[in-house]
């Protein structure tokens, strides 16, 4: 199977990438792209005018610091708005730069509002949505932001949570699959298209009372021996996500695959991402 290639019943929508203008927004353009043509799939780059901070402009009081200098100065909307919008024409030439080579289709959607609401609007359950860790105020390598998390919790489709980091010899995609047979199937046919495009093998770890089932261990090998994927299997009958960390530190994990639907996810998975300083893919 080639890198194009994808396994049998794969859907394939939209690729969704949310700008900022800022430099790990831009990182994660460039794997837009890539995987843009890996799937011949429209890409969609989204700008949102965070309703809130034009709403601050204008108050009298409201202040603002620069990011680089330090100087504290007045918030005037007028000078925010026309930011903004330089901003998202910046944006748009970055996104036609970034397509520009594979001929692929692209687009811009520049909106006002707040950033979740505007793009849970947009997606549909075949996208994949791609952003970056840290939200808009963040910080680069600080906590996951709060617009991440509940997009990561909310969309109906993928959600790569991007963030840069370096490249690492004998690296692996890990999956973590659990108890949810329609659960573990997305995550592993996400996993195995990160593992064929990025050329590294795949570690499947599987937790929860099915661990040690021979069936689901055979079954497994079997669907990963179709999609051409070299993988191992290991067991991770420990519910904690300490144990998880340390099992990613063991395989020398560059990418993490799981999905919403796990348990891990749902109570302190959340927390868990928050400290992982590697992309991950959240599936449904």
């Amino acid at each position: 199977m080639t890198d194009d290639q994808q396994p049998a019943g794969t859907d394939r929508g939209r690729i969704l990438i949310l700008l900022d203008g800022s430099r790990p927004s831009l990182s994660a353009l460039e794997v837009a792209a890539q995987m843009a043509r890996a799937r011949q799939a429209e890409v969609l780059g989204v700008f949102v005018e965070e309703v809130s901070l034009l709403r601050s402009a204008g108050y009298g009081f409201a202040r603002e610091v620069g990011a680089s200098s330090g100087v504290v100065r007045p918030l005037d909307a007028a000078a925010l708005q026309t930011r903004m919008r330089a901003q998202a024409e910046q944006i748009r030439r970055a996104l036609q730069q970034a397509l520009a080579t594979s001929g692929g289709v692209q687009a811009l959607v520049h909106c006002r509002g707040a950033v979740a609401e505007e793009v849970l609007n947009l997606l549909q359950p075949e996208d994949l949505l791609i952003m970056g860790r840290v939200g808009w105020s963040g910080i680069s390598g600080a906590r996951m932001g709060s617009t991440a998390r509940r997009l990561a919790g909310q969309a109906p489709g993928e959600v790569l949570l991007w963030t840069e980091s370096r490249p690492r010899p004998q690296c692996r995609v890990v999956v973590l699959l659990n108890h949810d047979r329609e659960g573990n199937r997305r995550a592993l046919m996400a996993a195995a298209e990160r593992a064929r495009r990025t050329h590294c093998p795949l570690t499947v770890l599987v937790r929860g009372p099915e661990t040690g089932d021979p069936a689901i261990l055979a079954e497994l090998q079997a669907e990963l021996g179709q999609w051409g994927v070299p993988a191992r299997i290991r067991q991770l009958p420990l519910e904690s996500p300490e144990s998880l960390l340390r099992v990613l530190q063991q395989e020398r994990a560059a990418e993490l695959v799981l999905s919403r639907r796990g348990s891990l996810f749902g109570e302190q998975g959340v927390d868990m991402l928050s400290e992982l300083a590697m992309p991950v893919t959240v599936t449904p």
